[in-house]
């Protein structure tokens, strides 16, 4: 039973001199930007959350959608962008397949300070009664948006795996020093796959293993991964409302050689676009596009 809260109110080769440059310059340029327009620092294995990608039919809206949320509008040449720390949310206009709702990646969610100043803007909130503190809101295109109120809610925190120590993923524990920032992004995949598709992120992105309330998740920087058993067979991400996620990698060529290595093939190999960013496509097991990049900034900057 859910109530509305309305009134709560060069491709693929050697890495040049002016690519360097670039990806410098890039961190450079990251370093004199808000917090609100970083991505996170890198784990030992050199990934961090970098962004997700939407397809939307008015791009504008959608901007404006994620900055009422509480994100930074910024410029992308092929549409729209709103940034949260530790995550750039891209918008390109288009049509889609199919809503998020039916996909392997189902939604994502952000961690707020209080919900009543986004029910004050007029946004409509959907509440859970039996779980106080959590809503969903959707965006113009219906994609939804889970929100959990820092103050209110009791299952944002995350547990690593017995013996596993990561104090950035013990980041969900403590009391939120921001009014908005991301929490985790839901995966939805058959029920006896759920521990094969968590140790997939873990042993090839060096997630941290754990649990966040009832679900099995790994922790990236930036975002907790979740996931949950599938009632039936579920579409791929790409081509839907959600087309795809995307981690920033350092060192993304020889990244990529070591998943090649481990026999993960790539739907587009890795290639330096012509202002030195890196970027490589690939499909999880379960359907998940995922894009790589290194330089993420120099796509805005």
């Amino acid at each position: 039973m859910t109530t509305t809260m309305s009134a709560l109110k060069k491709p693929g080769g050697a890495v040049t001199a002016t690519a360097k440059a670039a990806i410098a310059a890039c961190a450079a340029v990251m370093l004199t930007q808000p917090a609100q327009a970083q991505l996170a620092a890198p784990n030992a294995a050199g990934v961090s959350m970098g962004h997700v990608h939407y397809v939307v039919e008015d791009a504008a809206a959608s901007r404006d959608f994620w900055v009422s949320l509480g994100g930074m509008a910024a410029p992308y040449a092929r549409g729209e962008s709103v940034r949260f720390p530790g995550l750039v949310v891209l918008l390109t206009q288009g049509e889609a397949e199919g809503g998020s709702d039916g996909s392997v990646v189902n939604h994502v969610a952000l961690r707020v300070a209080s919900l009543e100043p986004l029910a004050e803007k007029g946004l409509e909130l959907t509440m859970i009664p039996q779980y106080p503190g959590i809503a969903s809101v959707l965006s113009p295109d219906g994609a939804r948006v889970e929100l959990f109120d820092d103050q209110v809610a009791t299952n944002i925190g995350f547990e690593p795996a017995p013996g596993v120590d990561d104090p950035v993923a013990l980041r969900h524990n403590e009391p939120l020093t921001a009014p908005v920032v991301t929490h985790h992004v839901h995966f939805y995949v058959p029920e006896d796959q759920i521990l094969a598709a968590r140790d997939w992120y873990v042993r090839h992105f060096g997630a941290t293993p754990g649990k966040r309330w009832r679900y099995d998740a790994a922790d990236l920087p930036g975002m907790n991964l979740n996931f949950s058993a599938a009632a039936s067979s579920l579409a791929p991400t790409r081509g839907r409302r959600l087309d795809h996620i995307g981690f920033e990698v350092v060192n993304l060529e020889a990244f990529c050689a070591k998943l090649e290595a481990a026999g993960i093939a790539f739907d587009q190999p890795f290639r330096r676009l012509p202002n030195g960013a890196g970027i490589a496509f690939l499909t999880d097991p379960w359907g998940t596009s995922i894009e790589l990049t290194e330089g993420l900034e120099l796509m805005f900057w």
